[in-house]
């Protein structure tokens, strides 16, 4: 199908992108300036004017990261580089300007992998049901995730939490911008998976974010990436080791070395954190500076977080991904027992015995995917909940090839219903061949239906009620959705209070 130029004049200049297929789409517009030379790692910058038309039809950089992480297609992988600080918009043909509901979507990957051109992330079918969709880029791994500012020296000057100030930064030009493209600024919607819904559940402790977003949604948020600035110290100062320089030489050092050097560096220091077990993952937000003042589940419980409704949940397979591919998780015996070494026996006997079939392989996985996901859910359900309307679900939906694949209703699944890939040709159908393709089909009507709608009032939609310490509802999506009351209670209640220690 032909596609047509379409143009928009935003804050910064015109951008040209084009309409095919019902809707509009720009990818690759700046939101920042290019955060190098002096601008690594500090606070991103707003964007330069520019003259002319700028043309954003294609996608540029994403963030320096390993190459199979960036595939687009068959041979085609896109281009990486520091000048990644881009965002996408996709609307309607016709819209009202100013008028329709927006959702930000915020990718995931472990804040080490991941961009928003990934094919999945399109976001034409959430635009055709009535937003506009958009999505961001924003720094990754060592130049964006880990905190070295304690490296800092009187002539180098090195910014904490950066990736989050990047997020800040895209939601202040979506306010700012928004309206041009037919959204409404005042009915802003984040969203996002993994460690893409970590970072929404974080913003919502951040003060700076206060206004920027009226609702959020975390699909699968992941536990343990927040750390705090002692740690965070401790990994920069390994960090720099890494890299063979003394921590007070290291901060010029950090401007020096190229992009793959940092990341070989940022692979040994995951790996020998995980072998630590130092107290969190070495990558993610770090807690107790200005712009994360408060850890966010303790924002959360105190009330201090934003007070906007949410929508939380987790997939019922979560674990098994982990078997095949991102081995980080503890799905094994050997795993489990070092992830639990350091808490009190009493503690480990409470968890283990939660998993009936434990040391099962089985009873491993599922483990494994409560302690790096569902621990996440019922935290910020709890906390969250009690002071903003909160939702809570479970999504249980896999077709049999799934089922067959050994995956189920796995970590990411949900996103094949949210994206509507079910509908799309190629895997979308591969994954639903003979009976499956209309319950994907319905199943994904619901699940975009519902967050849709979340999207335009902040309620759901019939039949889900807000998630209480009393009743504690789920919505169970599948081929015939339900609701349960405390589904895995007796999990839940064993995890109750458990923290990695160093």
């Amino acid at each position: 199908m032909h596609k047509h130029p379409v143009q928009a004049r935003i804050s910064t200049g015109v951008v040209e992108g084009f309409a095919r297929d019902g809707v509009r789409r720009w990818r690759s517009i700046p939101y920042a300036r290019p955060p190098v030379g002096t601008l690594r790692f500090r606070a991103p910058q707003p964007p330069e004017p520019w003259s002319g038309v700028r043309h954003c039809h294609g996608f540029t950089n994403c963030a320096p990261q390993e190459k199979s992480y960036t595939l687009l297609g068959p041979g085609r992988f896109q281009p990486t580089g520091e000048d990644c600080l881009t965002l996408n918009v996709t609307a309607p043909r016709d819209t009202a300007a100013g008028d329709l509901p927006v959702m930000v979507f915020i990718h995931g990957g472990g804040y080490i992998m991941g961009s928003s051109a990934t094919p999945i992330y399109d976001g034409a079918a959430l635009a055709r049901r009535g937003c506009i969709y958009v999505s961001v880029n924003y720094r990754l791994g060592a130049l964006g995730c880990l905190d070295l500012s304690s490296l800092s020296t009187s002539e180098v000057r090195l910014d904490s939490n950066l990736y989050l100030r990047d997020l800040v930064l895209a939601l202040r030009w979506v306010r700012e911008n928004i309206a041009v493209f037919g959204g409404d600024p005042d009915n802003v919607t984040i969203f996002g998976e993994s460690a893409g819904a970590h970072a929404v559940a974080t913003l919502l402790a951040v003060p700076e974010a206060e206004g920027l977003f009226a609702r959020a949604i975390a699909e699968s948020p992941a536990a343990g990436l927040v750390r705090d600035t002692e740690i965070a110290a401790e990994f920069a100062v390994r960090f720099a080791a890494l890299l063979g320089v003394r921590p007070s030489d290291a901060a010029q050092a950090l401007l020096r070395v190229s992009p793959a050097e940092l990341l070989a560096a940022q692979d040994r220091l995951i790996a020998d954190g995980n072998r630590d077990m130092l107290g969190a993952f070495p990558i993610g937000p770090v807690s107790g500076d200005d712009l994360l003042p408060v850890d966010p589940l303790e924002a959360m419980r105190q009330g201090t977080a934003h007070r906007v409704p949410l929508i939380v949940g987790s997939n019922a397979d979560e674990g098994r991904l982990f078997t095949r591919f991102l081995k980080l998780l503890p799905v094994d015996e050997e795993m489990v027992e070092a992830v639990l070494a350091g808490t009190d026996a009493g503690v480990r006997d409470r968890i283990v015995s939660a998993y009936p079939d434990y040391p099962n392989r089985a009873a491993c996985v599922r483990l494994g995917g409560d302690f790096a996901f569902n621990v996440a859910v019922w935290e910020i359900a709890e906390a969250h909940g009690a002071h903003a309307p909160t939702y809570v679900y479970r999504y249980d939906y896999a077709p049999r090839m799934l089922r067959w694949a050994g995956m189920g209703a796995t970590h990411a699944t949900e996103l094949f219903a949210v994206f509507d890939v079910y509908r799309s040709g190629g895997f979308g159908r591969l994954l639903t061949a003979g009976a499956d393709r209309r319950t994907a089909l319905q199943v994904s009507r619901q699940v975009q239906g519902r967050w849709s709608a979340f999207g335009r009032t902040g309620t759901p939609g019939e039949g889900w009620p807000v998630y209480t310490a009393d009743e504690r509802a789920v919505l169970v999506i599948d081929r015939t959705s339900r609701l349960e009351y405390d589904p895995a209670a007796e999990r839940r209640k064993a995890w109750r209070g458990f923290t990695l220690v160093r």
